[in-house]
């Protein structure tokens, strides 16, 4: 029997309430539904409420078969609320001093952590001290080798440069959209041009992957042998809610199964315009993922020498 890949994610779990009603979600909880769909033995740490939306919450975790280390505290379920600008797209404002700004740090969590082959972390689950420090812990409990997938998540004001900073010097990946690169940019000394920050990060921080993620337009996955970029798809689109997790959890246990960078790359823009194809950010998996990318060929740095 294959043994699987063992990969973590640790962070927010929450509803969205939406004004057509709640769905479960949070980045990390996404990561590893995607990494466990991929081939992954996926684990979610994070914290509920001891409330009825806390119970509603591992009840939807659960039916959708995603392993979750749920600790349950004093403080309320996580929840974002959405309400509608003048064009009608939503703004979130997520509630504070909810649940998982509470994850306790315990000797279980250390075990784990020490057998894991990726962990993946954002900066919000880490504006509160108590998970901040849990979460860094994590981290450095981490076995020699692990990947430490940074997926930026930038959200309200939850984050700080120097908070940022200390991932980074933490990360072996580092994901960022082309939104958060504007906002980076405002931080750091980066140079122009796309692959170039790319670069700047991933010599700066002794990387081994960046990934920029450009919406409807491309992605980019930079390493010291090549940098790969496909055009985004174009699908019919349902819902976007998930599809950068869903990059990110594909990209990450593509590459710890042996998939060259360009094939692990490419599965994840698969995946995500097939999750830009369904309702919520933890879809039903047909028996194949379609190949949107056909034979769009990626660019690499030997093909232009």
């Amino acid at each position: 029997m294959e043994n699987k890949p063992v990969v973590l994610s640790i962070g927010e779990i929450l509803w969205d309430m939406l004004p057509s009603g709640k769905r479960a979600g949070g980045a990390p909880t996404n990561f590893v539904y995607h990494a466990t769909m991929n081939g992954g033995d996926g684990y979610a740490i994070s914290a509920v409420g001891n409330d009825q939306l806390g119970d509603e919450l591992a009840g939807e975790v659960h039916s959708h078969h995603i392993s979750a280390i749920l600790q349950h505290n004093s403080y309320p379920t996580g929840t974002t609320h959405a309400k509608l600008d003048e064009n009608g797209v939503p703004q979130w404002t997520i509630t504070e001093n909810v649940a998982w700004d509470h994850i306790r740090l315990n000797h279980d969590l250390s075990d784990l952590v020490s057998t894991a082959d990726a962990i993946c972390f954002g900066t919000l689950a880490l504006r509160n001290p108590e998970s901040r420090e849990t979460i860094l812990a994590l981290l450095r409990d981490a076995r020699p080798g692990a990947v430490k997938y940074f997926d930026i998540n930038i959200r309200q004001n939850f984050y700080s440069r120097e908070l940022i900073d200390e991932l980074l010097e933490e990360a072996t990946v580092f994901k960022m959209n082309d939104d958060e690169l504007v906002l980076l940019r405002t931080m750091f000394d980066i140079p122009e041009g796309d692959e170039a920050a790319c670069r700047w990060f991933l010599s700066t921080y002794h990387l081994d992957y960046v990934i920029l993620t450009a919406g409807s337009e491309y992605s980019l996955v930079v390493s010291d042998k090549e940098t790969t970029k496909f055009d985004t798809p174009k699908v019919s689109v349902v819902d976007t809610v998930g599809a950068g997790d869903a990059f990110s959890g594909t990209f990450a246990i593509s590459e710890l199964r042996g998939d060259s960078q360009r094939e692990a790359h490419r599965k994840a823009v698969n995946t995500a315009a097939y999750v830009c194809t369904q309702n919520g950010a933890w879809p039903d998996y047909p028996a194949a993922i379609p190949d949107y990318v056909g034979e769009q060929a990626s660019h690499t740095e030997d093909e232009d020498k």
